[in-house]
């Protein structure tokens, strides 16, 4: 097992310490002042990255600020806290259809969403209730989506694996579909000529899709700025990646592209890689880059996700390998927060969740009228095309989702 690369010096660390510490007071009725001391900012070091056709990749140390910190941990915290609730909603059978959790990969699009500018884009498979909230979506509706409720960020319509935002092309059902679909985003940024890049996310499992290597071809011949990302969970479908690629070194897969390993259980080396991934693509050409994490539900809930690995295999990433207890007491350490902080910051999350699972039960359905709505953005016909007879089905008015 891969361990979690984040790890603090401890002469940079008594060093960080002594030299940014804020001091932050505050007036208590009797007129007396509790202080307490914090470190402003904080060195971290990263394991290496694995390299393919780059003859330098991206640094291995990073600065952190107490701001920072705060922020991933409560965006990691947030989506585990929202994968679980989601997860409940389905054993209850209020989510109905599929549903496939991104808990354990939390660090994976808290790190990349924290290198990404207003400009950038991402599209991804159906793993993305995570993805949504952090693309702007209130938990609220995440998990009214996810129930089916008018609440939702496509009104209900898109369930669990159709979700968007802006510049967040959504999670797509077909497998691999998706990665051609964010090459055409990045033509589109080139075309646009607005300085902004394309991430196109997939599994392990749909690594060895012919579209990926047809995109990857065309997306290096017209230089175009899309970063291909493999998120290897170690598993596709009830399927090891050792069982189902004869390569699994993923990063090196895209022949004449540049690649980059990075270990997706930390999240500032995945900050790192995708800010290093981000100004290759914009100044050279497409990459890819492989983020080796790990899920810890089954491919979906119907999946127990253990005919295929062990439960003591999955433990011990949790134990070893968790991508948000670990930055915890990474971050505690360095005297970045403290942990009755981050306790608090805990409770404030679970009731946030709460009351947006709540709020998702109470939430209505969108009635039939709005069934033939937001079929097109712009509609030039007044029926549905496809539907017999011809005049059963009429566009309706446009109904923006709620929550863009």
């Amino acid at each position: 097992m891969i361990k979690t690369g984040l790890t603090l010096a401890p002469r940079l660390l008594r060093r960080q310490q002594q030299q940014t510490t804020a001091v932050v007071a505050s007036s208590i009725g009797s007129g007396s002042v509790t202080v307490k001391n914090y470190a402003t900012e904080a060195k971290f070091e990263t394991k290496p990255f694995k390299l393919h056709n780059l003859t330098e990749g991206p640094p291995t140390k990073a600065t952190v600020t107490r701001d920072e910190a705060l922020q991933y941990y409560r965006q990691m915290q947030t989506i585990r806290r929202l994968e679980t609730s989601a997860g409940n909603l389905y054993k209850e059978k209020l989510v109905r259809g599929f549903c496939h959790l991104y808990s354990g990969q939390e660090a994976c699009a808290v790190g990349m969403k924290a290198a990404m500018r207003t400009q950038d884009n991402i599209i991804s498979a159906y793993r993305v209730h995570g993805w949504t909230y952090l693309m702007g979506i209130t938990p609220s509706g995440v998990l009214s989506e996810l129930t089916g409720k008018s609440g939702g960020c496509a009104r209900g319509k898109g369930g669990s694996m159709h979700m968007y935002a802006k510049n967040f092309y959504g999670g797509n059902g077909i497998v691999g579909a998706q990665v051609p679909l964010g090459a055409g985003v990045a033509l589109a940024c080139k075309y646009k000529n607005n300085g902004g890049v394309c991430l196109a996310l997939y599994g392990d499992g749909a690594s060895n899709q012919g579209q990926i290597f047809e995109a990857y071809n065309m997306a290096h011949l017209w230089k175009l700025p899309c970063i291909f990302v493999c998120e290897n969970n170690g598993y596709g479908m009830g399927t090891s990646a050792d069982r189902g690629s004869c390569n699994v070194n993923f990063y090196s897969r895209g022949d004449v592209l540049p690649g980059i390993w990075v270990d997706g259980m930390d999240v500032v080396a995945v900050k790192l890689a995708t800010e290093f991934a981000i100004n290759h693509v914009l100044n050279i050409g497409p990459v890819v880059m492989e983020v080796y994490t790990y899920r810890y539900s089954g491919h979906s809930m119907s999946d127990p996700g253990t005919s295929y690995r062990t439960r003591e295999e999955v433990q011990e990433v949790r134990q070893t390998r968790d991508p948000i207890t670990s930055f915890k007491d990474k971050i505690i350490d360095a005297g970045l927060v403290k942990a009755e902080e981050l306790k608090t910051m805990d409770n404030e999350i679970k009731k946030e969740i709460d009351d947006a699972t709540k709020q998702a039960k109470a939430d209505s359905e969108i009635g039939l009228p709005e069934l033939s709505t937001d079929v097109y953005s712009n509609n030039l016909e007044g029926e549905i095309r496809g539907c017999t007879p011809a005049s059963w089905l009429k566009h309706g008015t446009l109904k923006r989702a709620v929550n863009l």
